[in-house]
């Protein structure tokens, strides 16, 4: 008999401690702690959360930006690594689930970060690890592309869940190869943006993509979405009332969890820091899957083929090394005690 997981879904709408990875990581840690305190099972946090978004690279030149691209891979952290192990440690401690944005640095290249989702288990374990395929925009100046090894979909206590950063909500085909495996529960992280085109409303854009993709898939997705705290509009703005105006712009933030019919459940949070949360019943995404399932009947995969290449990536193969890669650079995840998993 089909039996689908019933759960509340939190979606967390907050400002990093900007480029404090401790400070930020301290402030994760006490969220999960308050959204499984009100009885969340799932925390969704947003992208690159840990510890911060590189706004210079819309404001700046990218010579003034240069500094500002050093001090975010000085706080950049790896995976595994000690930030990663607390957050995994607050996780278990209350039993939740937990997907959150961090700026990840390569091992192997200081100058080398990757705008990266990290997946924990209520257990404490590391599912996996997901780096943004694409870069967007003025996001080419600070991270490197991602590789299809992290396209996954994970089987979970709350269903089986996958998620993607950002822009990536707009690939179609990203979205498909999580859809194709069966996902019901996606989590799609953003950041607020509110140095975007006059004419384009950000918080409205996140959530037309969260719709298209709940009523597409017929899954539910959590949208985390960070806010601009006075501080990183003090860093950033350095006083030009011009760029500070850009950065306080208003309606550049929208967390909130939609449902397989692509409506928002319940109030969704425009720009203010807080945590929203929603009862999920997965049972909801069946009926709807008898008219548009598209990934099963309503398809035809005698016209259409959608190839994934989820081979890891990497800089050099070295012969006289074990055919297993420990660098553990290129691999998809990781367990608690930091061993890659095959």
């Amino acid at each position: 008999m089909l039996d689908l997981p019933k759960f509340k879904a939190a979606a967390v709408q907050a400002a990093p401690v900007f480029l404090d990875t401790d400070a930020t990581v301290e402030k994760v840690c006490a969220l999960i702690c308050e959204a499984a305190g009100n009885g969340a099972s799932l925390v969704a946090f947003p992208e690159v959360f840990v510890a911060g978004y590189p706004y210079w690279s819309w404001v700046m030149n990218p010579i003034e930006g240069s500094s500002w691209f050093e001090k975010l891979c000085r706080s950049a952290i790896e995976i595994p690594g000690p930030e990663i192990q607390r957050i995994s440690a607050a996780a278990k401690a209350n039993s939740v689930h937990v997907v959150v944005g961090v700026n990840e640095r390569s091992r192997t290249g200081i100058g080398t970060i990757y705008n990266t989702l990290v997946i924990v288990g209520p257990d404490g374990r590391l599912l996996g690890r997901h780096r943004k395929l694409v870069p967007t925009w003025a996001e080419k100046l600070t991270w490197a592309n991602g590789d299809g090894s992290s396209l996954r979909v994970y089987d979970t206590a709350i269903g089986k869940l996958g998620a993607l950063a950002c822009g990536e909500n707009t690939n179609t085909l990203a979205r498909f190869s999580l859809l194709a495996q069966g996902e019901l529960v996606h989590v799609a992280s953003y950041i607020s943006l509110p140095v975007a085109p006059p004419d384009y409303d950000m918080a409205e854009a996140i959530k037309v993509r969260a719709a298209a993709h709940s009523f597409e898939g017929k899954v539910f997705t959590v949208v985390a979405c960070s806010t601009i705290s006075p501080e990183i509009v003090e860093a950033i703005s350095g006083g030009d009332p011009k760029v500070k105006a850009q950065l306080e712009r208003r309606n550049s933030a929208f967390s909130g969890v939609l449902g397989p019919d692509g409506r928002v459940i319940g109030e969704p949070l425009i720009d203010s820091e807080g945590i929203v949360y929603a009862d999920i019943d997965l049972s909801r995404c069946i009926q709807p899957r008898q008219m548009h399932d598209i990934t099963g009947h309503y398809n035809r995969f005698d016209v259409f083929d959608l190839r994934v290449n989820r081979r890891a990536q990497q800089a050099v193969r070295l012969d006289d090394e074990p055919v297993v890669d420990t660098s553990n650079d290129d691999r998809p995840a990781a367990n608690e005690t930091g061993e890659f998993q095959p």
